[in-house]
């Protein structure tokens, strides 16, 4: 006697999981262009890898015998997986079931994803298609009460999605529509990503429509506009390059706090020059010029992965490594308000500089910023609050920091160009131009009186002006001890590169003191 008649019922059960939510359903999934939670699974993760727990739980139908005759899963899926060969946690709505809302959940599974990511130090990456709250209307009637949302025993997952973000890399895809928890699971992370057919919305077309506004899902919550909004960093065109930047993003970053992110081997020479880097600025202070090249042209060749592009668009940010160590680039887009620090740009400082913070990143910044965005917009912004938040968030840091300043440094914002009170590395190319305001403004208020003497208006305007330039040269700065060092601009990556080699073993793991991370 064995206990094969046991594994044969075990795998009859498991059967039934596999089909989610049955021919039909998964046929549907499939016909809207959309792959089952299964089928992500086994894209995004290592070939085979993925280890399920609770395949067996949910909803049995028995005869009058007590035999099971159908098993309907419960619309979470997870367990553990490898992910480029690193073990991860991985949680997926089936909206096959139910289209994924907690009317067919168990709410213990996503909770104990979170828990294991939690207590073993692993990644998480949570699959989300569907509400997955408190319920729907009908759970009103099906269960004989109004669930009040957060009452007993209902916040222990809130608990547990606040401390991984400060304890394990989160990364979230959005791979439908998203809704009420969902769309919270899905902001909750340090990286999200969304197809460009998907939504996300605190609550759907239906409940907005009672509020007179009549929207589609991608009206009310599309990716243009959650990108844009900043409550999702990334949009792709298909499932399958959700999987790949979520792959990507997650071989920056150490598996928790408790470790150090990892150093890959690099085949691009260090000391490796670019020419183009002479003309990438212009003389021309009112030209604008593109910034990534320059980023592509001082990191390892191919390894910007750049985040966040379609919020805060003055601040460029990503991650990339220099001689095969990961570091976090912020750099400025002339392209954008001149580069100006936006109160959305602001937002994105505090957050990604917390992230570096967390995950134990160095941080290089390429620089060209005049200054907070002024005017009418900027002030009803609350732009100088976010800025100052910005301000502590940089001051706030402890990784190892170096500044390139390519142009314009001015007032507070420049200030923010790196951390206070501690030692930093800064550079400053031959274009780089500083002071506490731009010229350009200020010369008619602060030599009013001279001007207004003069016969020629103009012409004492222009002698003016170039006599304060001259003054205002990098040269006289150095001079003073003002600015550490002006360099070529061909010598950025070799630079960069020694600051990444000095700032390895200034890393500590750990959590960092009295630091908390935001999503």
């Amino acid at each position: 006697m064995n206990w094969k008649p046991e594994l044969d019922e075990l795998a009859r059960r498991e059967a039934f999981a596999r089909e989610m939510g049955g021919v039909d359903k998964v046929k549907r999934q499939h016909d809207q262009g959309r792959l089952t939670v299964r089928e992500r699974i086994e894209g995004l993760t290592d070939k085979g890898s993925f280890h399920e727990i609770g395949a067996v739980s949910g909803i049995g139908e028995y005869d009058s015998g007590g035999e099971l005759q159908k098993l309907t899963p419960a619309n979470c899926v997870f367990g553990r997986a490898r992910v480029d060969g690193r073990t991860v946690v991985v949680v997926g709505d089936d909206f096959t079931v139910r289209g994924g809302s907690a009317d067919a959940s168990i709410s213990a599974k996503p909770l104990m994803a979170e828990e294991m990511a939690h207590d073993f130090r692993l990644p998480i990456i949570r699959i989300i298609e569907g509400s997955g709250g408190g319920g729907s209307v009908k759970t009103i009637e099906t269960k004989g009460a109004a669930n009040l949302p957060g009452g007993i025993g209902g916040t222990r997952w809130y608990r547990f999605t606040t401390e991984n973000l400060s304890r394990v890399p989160v990364v979230a895809l959005g791979l439908g529509s998203v809704a009420g928890l969902g769309a919270a699971r899905l902001a909750a992370s340090h990286y999200s990503i969304m197809t460009r057919k998907s939504a996300m919305f605190v609550a759907g077309p239906p409940v907005v429509k009672a509020l007179g506004q009549d929207l589609s899902k991608e009206e009310l919550g599309g990716a243009d506009i959650q990108t844009r909004a900043g409550a999702v960093d990334h949009a792709v065109d298909s499932e399958e390059e959700a999987f790949a930047c979520a792959r990507r993003f997650l071989s920056y970053l150490p598996s928790s706090v408790y470790e150090l992110p990892p150093t890959l081997p690099c085949a691009d020479n260090p000391e490796r020059s670019e020419e183009a880097l002479m003309n990438a600025v212009p003389r021309n202070r009112k030209q604008v010029y593109k910034i990534r090249p320059i980023i592509e042209q001082v990191v390892d060749k191919g390894s910007f992965f750049e985040v966040a592009k379609n919020f805060g668009k003055p601040l460029i940010v990503g991650l990339a490594r220099l001689e095969g160590r990961a570091v976090m680039v912020l750099a400025s887009d002339s392209f954008h308000y001149g580069g100006s620090w936006t109160a959305d740009a602001c937002q994105k400082v505090v957050r990604w500089v917390d992230f570096a913070e967390t995950f134990h990143l160095p941080i290089v910044y390429l620089m060209d910023c005049p200054g907070f965005m002024i005017g009418l917009d900027a002030e009803k912004a609350a732009t100088i609050r976010h800025g100052v938040r910005a301000m502590a968030a940089v001051n706030q840091t402890t990784v190892p920091w170096c500044t390139v300043i390519l142009r314009n440094a001015f007032g507070v914002a420049g200030v923010v160009h790196q951390p206070a009170d501690r030692f930093s590395i800064r550079y400053a190319w031959p274009s780089a131009y500083w002071g506490s305001l731009p010229l350009e403004g200020g010369i008619e208020a602060a030599y009013r009186a001279d001007i207004d003497a003069a016969e020629d208006k103009g012409a004492k305007l222009e002698e003016i002006q170039e006599r304060l330039n001259k003054l205002r040269s990098p040269f006289r700065s150095a001079e003073k001890f003002w600015v550490e060092e002006i360099i070529d601009p061909r010598k950025t990556r070799s630079l960069l590169c020694e600051f990444a080699r000095l700032a390895e073993p200034l890393r500590k793991a750990g959590p960092p003191a009295n630091f908390s991370i935001r999503p």
